[in-house]
């Protein structure tokens, strides 16, 4: 970004680098690591929590750091951060109530941790990157309370819904209109599990799981939704069209006109060229500019397809850190109210008594539709499926609803949010946990 890396050199030059919390030490966590240990410039890692400190502490290790605080308390953090060293812990809430850090990235993936990180966060004052499922599920009632406390919630640029954010307002800003955006995906086969993606998830060091969720496409729904919500494009239908094509240009006439012009869409293409990255299709009907984009190869028109044939989440998320800090910009955040959610489908035939199992697992993926239909029907988000016991049977590809299940007995943070936030957007609500919204502001937590 050629005005975020000036303000940085500044930043640098006037020995104020902006410093991160990072929550999380798995594959995006060290990755994310790795990069603010080069030191980029204007930017400093302070901190980092992990359930297992000695995780964090390897990575140091392996980066050639040998020195660094293993803290106990907040003004440990501080003390460290205070002079350049680096913290680790494995309480994340140690990040969010040091005084000298910035920004917190959540670089977990899972929803209630999350929520309970992103609260702490806000309440003191850090700007926060979401974890995806959290944002999903919960990120525009999220995004008021950040609001409320004056800091930057957002997703990441380098997943591919912050690349297509990126590329909305590039459009945008050219003088056209923006009326399609999404991703592009390679496979999809929604009974993929985790024995099916073992061995590939073992040669890329990851998860079974976190793979599976690629496959079966629940992440790719997840992604959308953040898009959605950020853009306010809706899906054409449940499930998205998904047209296959050879090259991502031929997107342009893949998707119904009166459907873009109506609004937009959030959408992917299959098996396209260069394979990888985000999209977005812009419309502009002038005949001169028809005639210029035809000679710089940008199609017949009035629809063209621009693209970004990269994403890298574990770099780019630098310019999300220092958006939001330097400029209070989210790199991609709801707008407003929920316009597209993601609703839980079963992967097998599923019996009366089972506890449905993690996002990416043997039990369900997730499919994108609009929100006020995920409202309407009852269906069960597919963020908070994880621990709901089943009270009957539902058979393989029907989508599960709040009527088939009971909820786990614990009080998860990720439900009272998700029950305030239907409260709060619609009404009446049709979440069957609303009660729990009518309690105190779970913020005051935090």
């Amino acid at each position: 970004m050629v005005i975020v890396d000036r303000e940085l050199q500044k930043r640098e030059q006037s020995g104020a680098p902006i410093r991160v919390g990072v929550v999380g030490a798995g594959y995006m966590g060290r990755g994310i690591v790795t990069q603010l240990l080069r030191p980029p410039v204007g930017m400093r890692l302070a901190a980092i929590s992990n359930r297992t400190v000695e995780k964090v502490e390897r990575i140091l290790l392996n980066a050639g750091i040998g020195h660094f605080l293993r803290a106990g308390s907040s003004a440990q953090v501080e003390h460290a951060v205070a002079r350049r060293e680096y913290a680790v812990t494995d309480n994340p809430t140690l990040l969010c109530d040091a005084e000298n850090i910035d920004a917190i990235v959540d670089a977990t993936s899972d929803i209630e941790f999350g929520a309970q990180v992103a609260m702490r966060a806000i309440k003191h004052g850090k700007h926060i990157v979401l974890n995806a499922i959290l944002d999903a599920t919960v990120g525009p009632l999220l995004k008021t309370y950040a609001d409320r406390y004056g800091v930057v919630l957002t997703y990441t640029d380098g997943d591919e819904p912050g690349v297509a954010a990126n590329l909305v307002r590039f459009v945008k800003s050219i003088g056209y209109e923006p009326v399609a955006a999404g991703n592009l995906k390679g496979l999809l086969d929604p009974h993929r599990t985790p024995e099916t993606q073992k061995a590939f998830a073992q040669r890329v060091n990851q998860s079974a799981e976190m793979i599976t969720s690629f496959a079966d496409g629940t992440k790719l729904a997840i992604e959308c939704a953040i898009l959605a919500n950020a853009t306010g494009f809706k899906t054409g239908k449940r499930g998205m069209y998904g047209p296959r094509c050879a090259h991502i240009r031929d997107a342009a006439a893949l998707f119904p006109k009166e459907q873009l012009l109506n609004g937009g869409l959030v959408d992917f293409v299959l098996g396209a060229e260069p394979g990888t990255g985000a999209w977005v299709i812009g419309y502009n009907e002038v005949p001169v500019n028809r005639e210029y984009m035809q000679y710089f190869k940008m199609g017949e028109g009035p629809f063209y397809v621009f693209h970004t044939p990269f994403h890298l989440p574990h770099l780019q998320v630098l310019n999300t850190i220092a958006r939001a800090a330097l400029f209070h910009d989210a790199t991609v955040a709801p707008l407003d109210q929920p316009v597209c959610d993601v609703l839980t489908v079963a992967k097998r035939d599923l019996k009366s008594g089972e506890i449905l199992g993690p996002v990416g697992g043997f039990d369900y993926y997730g499919v994108l539709d609009s929100a006020n239909t995920v409202q309407q029907e009852r269906l069960l988000p597919v963020g908070l499926a994880e621990g709901h016991r089943l009270s009957r049977d539902v058979r393989k590809d029907q989508p599960i609803t709040y009527m088939d299940v009971s909820a786990p007995r614990r009080d998860r943070l990720c439900d009272v949010l998700r029950a305030e936030q239907d409260a709060r957007f619609f009404a009446p609500t049709h979440t069957p946990s609303v009660a729990a919204a009518a309690h105190a502001s779970p913020i005051a937590r935090y």
